[in-house]
């Protein structure tokens, strides 16, 4: 379940530089953290899915 919880908090540490970049006016870089923000969120919710489905919730 950690494991879940550590990338639920990287997700959400690249949206935050995503927009620390989108401010300061470099685009680029935004969608790059976007989309790897999004990767990790996707990572940690499909892990929770399966942890959740395996236990028959």
């Amino acid at each position: 379940m950690r494991h879940i919880y550590i990338r639920g908090i990287l997700a959400l540490v690249w949206v935050a530089a995503a927009i620390v970049c989108g401010l300061s006016g470099s685009m680029e870089t935004a969608v790059v953290y976007v989309i790897a923000g999004g990767v990790f969120l996707y990572s940690a919710y499909s892990a929770w899915d399966k942890m959740k489905k395996d236990r028959g919730e």
